[in-house]
C-alpha cells in the first residue's frame, strides 16, 4: 500500500503552486465579471471631477449628480457581491486537471476497483500511476479568461478606462478634491473652508500659444496676445471675492454673483482679485495682432499667350488665411479715341483668389498667380490692381497699383486685330454697336479677298445681331456678339493653313506686324518659335517634293548659295537679338531677306537620298527605340506600383503621364485606340511586329514593333528583353576606337547594368527600387547616344550635332517627357521652345507639380509611394 501512495503524494505535492495560481486566476475572472460596473463607474466619476465637473455645476445640480453616483455605486457593489463566489479547491483542481491530456490529477486520486490483491493488476496500476504522475509534474496554471464582451456588448468599460486615461494625461487629479469645497452643507460650511478662486489666460487658437494658469504667475507683469480670454472660477461664496480690471469689458456681477467671470483682453492694463485670503494683482501688456501686409513683386507681366502673371509677397505675424486680387477698369488712363471716346458702361470689378502656399507656414511667403484674361473686357486696357490679404483675426491688409495694360492675347494679323478692336468697343459701351456693325460690313464687302467662308458667315451673324436692336442691344446679345468676334479673330490669327509656304508667309507677316506694334519680348519669342516651326515644315515639304539627282545635273552658271538648317537658325537667332536690342529696322530688313531666300530655295537630294541608311543612323535609331521602350516600361512599372496600393483615382495623371490624360492600366485601351500597342502614343495606328509604317525608315523597325511582344510578359521579363536588346546593339556599335566612341560604349554598359538590376528588383517585387534603376538606365542611354553622335560626327569630319549622324526622332514615334517636350537628337530631353511662352507646357507643368504635391501630402498613402513622389518633387 505504501508503494502505491508514495508517487501519488509526491505528484500532488508538486501541484501546490499551479493549483494556487489557478485558483487566483479564477478569483480574478469572477471578480472582473461581477464588479466591472463598479470600477467603470468609479473611473467615470474620477475623470469627470478631474476635468472640473464639481465647479461647472450649481449646488443643486451637483447634489443631484452626487445622489445618482451614490445610487449607482451602491447598486454596483450589491450586484457584484451577489454574483461573486469564491472558487473552491476542488474547482481549481478540476480547472487545472482539464488543461492536461488524460486528466492525470483525477487518475492520481483514483483507486482500483478490482484486482487489488492481484499482483499483475497492481503492477499495471502502478505503471499507470507513474505515467500520470509524470504528466502532472508538467502542470501549469491556465490563463484566466478576463473577457467581458458577452456581459458588456457596448464596451462601456473601455469608455470609462479611456476617460480615466484622458484625465490622467490632460486633466488635474487634484481638482477631485474640489468636490468637498463645492458642496455647501450649511451656512457655515463656506466660511469654514474659505472662498477661493482659479483663473486661466487662453490665447486665441490661431496663435498656437499655450494657456497660462493665472494662480501660478508670480511675476507682477506678463504679456498676452490681443483677444486672449481670461476665465475666473470662484469656489465657496463668490460674493466675498471681487474683481477689478481695465483690460476689457467685464460683465457686472449683479445681485446674485455667479461662480465664473470672463473678460477678453482688448487693451493693456491691470487685473486685480480681492478676497478674504488676500489680493493678487497683475499688469498685463497686450501683444497687438499686426494686420497682414501684401506687396507686388515686380510688374504684372504677360505669360504664355493671353495670360497674366504676377508675383506677390504676403506676411503676417500669425499667418495669412486668404487673399484676393481685384481689377477695376481705369478709364481715365485709356487712350480715349475712336470707340473709347465715350464713357464706358459700369462693370463689376473682377475679383480673383490669390494662390496660397500648399505647404509650410503662411507667415511670410511669395507666390505666383497666373490667369488667362484674354476674353475679359478689361484685357489690354489700363486697370487698377488691388491686392488684399486677411488673417485669422479678420484684419485686412491691402495695396493698390496702376497697371498700364492688363496682359491679354494680342492679334498680329491686321484683319483679326481689326475685329478684336470692334469687339473691344462693343464691350466698352453698347452705343458703339452701330459703328462696329458699319465697320464689319466694310470688312465683309469683298469676302473673296481675305476671308474664308467660315469667318465670313460668323461676321455676318455678328452684324445681324448688332443691328437687331432699335436703340441698343441687350447685354446678352452683346456677349454673344463678343464670343462670335473672338472666334472669328482666332480663326484668322491661327487659321489652319495646309500649304507650308502660305503658313510660312503668314508667320513672317505676323512677326513683322509685331515688330511694328512694339510687342513684348515674350510675344516676339512666341512668334519666332512659330516661324521656326513653319520654316521646318516648309523645308520638309521641299525635301519631300525634291527630285533625286542622278549625278548628271550640270551646275548652274554663276554663283550658287548653299545654306544648312543651322544657317537658317542662326539668322532667326540674329533677328531675335536685334529685336531685343531695339534695332527694329535691321531686324525687319533681315526678315525680308530671309523670306526672299526661303521662297527661292531649292532642295535636291543626292544620289541615294532615299537609299539605305548608314550604320550610324541605324544604330542611333535603334538606341532611340530602346530609350522609348524603356520609358514606356517605366510608366507601366509606376502604374503597377499604384495598383499594389489600392490604385489611382480615375482621371488623375500619373507622374510619368501628361496632365489631362486619363489613368490607364497597362494593356488597357482607351476608346478610339483599338489595336494600339502598349506605350504607343495616342493616335498612332497599331502595327504588328515587323510591320513598317508609311514614311518609316527601314531602321525604324528595330525595336518599334516590340510592343506586340509584350503581351503576356511580366515587367521583369520585358526589362530583361530590353537589356538583351541593348547588349546586342552595343556589340554592333559603330565609331568605337575613338574617345567619344569608347565613352558611348561605357555609358551603354552602365545602362545595361541598371537594366539588369531593375529586372532583378522587378522579379523580387521591389517596384520602387526598379523605378530608380530604370531612371538610371534611361540617363545612361541618353548619355551614350550623345557620345555616339560625337563619335560619328568626328568620323565624318563634322561638328557634333550637325547632319543626321546623330539621328532624329521619327515623327510617327514621338518621345515626350511628362511636360510634353520632344526628345531631340541624341535622345536628350529638351526643346528650343521657351517654356514661359508656351501656354500648354506651362499649364501641364503646373498641373503636374500640383498633382505631385497633392499626392505627397496624403499621408495615408504607403511610405514606399511617398518616398517615390518626394524623389520626383526633388527633380522639379
Amino acid at each position: 500500500m505504501t508503494e502505491d501512495t508514495t508517487p501519488r503524494e509526491a505528484a500532488l505535492q508538486r501541484l501546490i503552486w499551479p493549483l494556487r495560481l489557478t485558483r487566483l486566476g479564477m478569483v480574478a475572472e469572477r471578480a472582473t465579471r461581477a464588479f466591472w460596473p463598479l470600477w467603470s463607474l468609479l473611473f467615470l466619476t474620477v475623470a469627470g471631477f478631474a476635468f472640473g465637473l464639481a465647479t461647472a455645476l450649481t449646488q443643486m445640480q451637483l447634489w443631484a449628480v452626487i445622489g445618482l453616483l451614490a445610487v449607482g455605486l451602491i447598486w454596483a457593489v450589491l450586484h457584484g457581491l451577489r454574483r461573486f463566489r469564491m472558487p473552491s479547491r476542488s474547482e481549481a483542481l478540476e480547472r487545472l486537471d482539464a488543461t492536461m491530456p488524460g486528466r492525470p490529477i483525477t487518475a492520481l486520486m483514483d483507486h482500483p476497483a478490482v484486482g487489488a490483491n492481484d499482483p499483475a493488476s497492481q503492477s499495471v496500476w502502478a505503471a499507470h500511476v507513474a505515467r500520470m504522475a509524470e504528466r502532472a509534474s508538467h502542470a501549469h496554471a491556465p490563463q484566466p479568461d478576463l473577457r467581458l464582451s458577452d456581459r458588456d456588448p457596448y464596451a462601456l468599460r473601455y469608455m470609462a478606462a479611456t476617460a480615466l486615461a484622458m484625465a490622467l494625461l490632460f486633466g488635474t487629479l487634484g481638482r477631485v478634491s474640489e468636490l468637498g469645497e463645492a458642496v455647501v452643507l450649511g451656512p457655515g460650511a463656506a466660511s469654514a473652508s474659505g472662498p477661493s478662486w482659479e483663473g486661466w489666460v487662453e490665447p486665441p487658437i490661431y496663435t498656437g500659444l499655450p494657456s497660462l494658469y493665472l494662480a501660478d504667475i508670480t511675476a507682477a507683469r506678463f504679456e498676452a496676445p490681443a483677444g486672449s480670454r481670461i476665465s475666473l472660477r470662484f469656489y465657496g461664496d463668490p460674493g466675498e471675492i471681487t474683481v477689478e480690471t481695465n483690460i476689457g469689458d467685464l460683465p457686472p456681477a449683479g445681485d446674485q454673483p455667479s461662480l465664473s467671470r470672463n473678460v477678453t483682453l482688448a487693451r493693456s492694463g491691470s487685473l486685480s482679485i480681492y478676497g478674504p485670503s488676500g489680493a493678487r494683482s497683475w499688469d498685463i501688456s497686450m501683444l497687438a495682432d499686426a494686420p497682414p501686409s501684401v506687396a507686388l513683386e515686380g510688374e504684372v507681366e504677360p505669360g504664355p499667350p493671353g495670360q497674366m502673371q504676377l508675383s506677390y509677397t504676403a506676411s503676417d505675424d500669425y499667418g495669412v488665411v486668404s487673399g484676393t486680387a481685384t481689377l477695376r477698369l481705369d478709364a481715365e488712363a485709356a487712350d480715349r479715341r475712336y470707340g473709347l471716346r465715350i464713357d464706358p458702361e459700369p462693370r463689376e470689378p473682377l475679383v480673383l483668389d490669390l494662390p496660397m502656399p500648399f505647404r509650410g507656414g503662411r507667415e511670410d511667403f511669395t507666390e505666383v498667380m497666373v490667369e488667362d484674361l484674354s476674353e475679359h473686357p478689361f484685357a489690354n486696357l489700363p486697370v487698377s490692381l488691388t491686392l488684399t490679404v486677411t488673417d485669422d483675426a479678420g484684419q485686412i491688409g491691402t495695396v493698390s497699383y496702376n497697371v498700364p495694360r492688363l496682359p491679354g492675347r494680342r492679334f498680329f494679323d491686321p484683319l483679326a486685330n481689326a475685329i478684336i478692336e470692334m469687339r473691344r468697343d462693343i464691350l466698352w459701351n453698347r452705343e458703339n454697336a452701330e459703328r462696329a456693325a458699319d465697320l464689319l460690313r466694310a470688312i465683309t464687302f469683298h469676302p473673296e479677298d481675305d476671308l474664308d467662308e467660315g469667318v465670313y458667315l460668323q461676321l455676318r451673324t455678328a452684324i445681324r445681331r448688332l443691328e437687331s436692336g432699335i436703340d441698343s442691344i441687350s447685354a446678352e446679345t452683346r456677349d454673344q456678339v463678343a464670343d462670335i468676334l473672338w472666334n472669328a479673330a482666332l480663326e484668322l490669327e491661327d487659321g489652319d493653313l495646309d500649304d507650308a509656304l502660305e503658313r510660312l508667309r503668314r508667320a513672317q507677316e505676323r512677326l513683322s506686324e509685331a515688330m511694328r506694334q512694339g510687342a513684348s519680348d515674350e510675344e516676339i519669342a512666341q512668334l519666332m518659335q512659330e516661324l521656326r516651326e513653319a520654316m521646318n515644315d516648309y523645308m520638309q515639304q521641299l525635301a519631300e517634293n525634291a527630285e533625286p539627282s542622278d549625278g548628271t545635273d550640270q551646275p548652274d552658271q554663276g554663283e550658287r548659295m548653299e545654306m544648312s538648317m543651322a544657317d537658317l537658325d542662326e539668322m532667326l537667332r540674329r533677328i531675335e537679338e536685334l529685336m531685343q536690342e531695339g534695332r527694329t529696322a535691321e531686324a525687319q530688313e533681315m526678315l525680308n531677306a530671309l523670306q526672299q531666300m526661303l521662297e527661292n530655295m531649292e532642295i535636291t537630294q543626292g544620289e541615294g537620298g532615299d537609299g539605305p541608311q548608314t550604320p550610324g543612323q541605324q544604330a542611333m535609331e535603334g538606341l532611340q527605340d530602346t530609350l522609348r521602350e524603356q520609358q514606356e516600361l517605366s510608366d507601366d512599372s509606376f502604374s503597377e506600383l499604384q495598383e499594389q496600393f489600392g490604385g489611382q483615382p480615375q482621371g488623375q495623371p500619373q507622374p510619368g503621364q501628361q496632365p489631362g490624360q486619363q489613368g490607364q492600366q497597362p494593356g488597357q485601351q482607351q476608346p478610339g485606340q483599338q489595336g494600339q500597342q502598349p506605350g504607343q502614343q495616342p493616335g498612332q495606328p497599331g502595327q504588328q511586329p515587323g510591320q513598317q509604317q508609311d514614311g518609316q525608315m527601314p531602321g525604324d523597325q528595330q525595336g518599334a514593333g516590340q510592343g506586340g511582344e509584350n503581351d503576356g510578359m511580366t515587367l521583369a521579363e520585358r526589362q530583361e528583353a530590353l537589356r538583351r536588346q541593348l547588349e546586342e546593339q552595343a556589340r554592333r556599335l559603330p565609331g568605337t576606337g575613338s574617345e567619344a566612341g569608347d565613352e558611348a560604349l561605357r555609358q551603354l554598359d552602365e545602362a545595361g547594368r541598371a537594366m539588369d538590376e531593375a529586372a532583378e528588383a522587378l522579379e523580387n517585387g521591389d517596384i520602387a527600387g526598379a523605378l530608380d534603376l530604370q531612371s538610371e538606365a534611361m540617363e545612361g542611354l541618353r548619355e551614350g547616344m550623345t557620345e555616339l553622335g560625337r563619335a560619328l560626327a568626328q568620323d565624318e569630319g563634322r561638328e557634333a550635332g550637325q547632319g543626321q549622324a546623330e539621328g532624329s526622332m521619327a515623327p510617327d514615334r514621338p518621345l515626350q517627357d511628362p511636360l510634353g517636350r520632344q526628345a531631340g537628337n541624341s535622345g536628350s530631353m529638351g526643346s528650343d521652345e521657351d517654356m514661359e511662352t508656351r501656354e500648354e507646357l506651362y499649364r501641364r507643368s503646373r498641373e503636374l507639380l500640383d498633382e505631385l504635391r497633392r499626392r505627397s501630402s496624403e499621408q495615408e498613402r504607403p511610405q514606399i509611394e511617398l518616398d517615390y513622389l518626394r524623389r520626383l518633387l526633388d527633380q522639379f
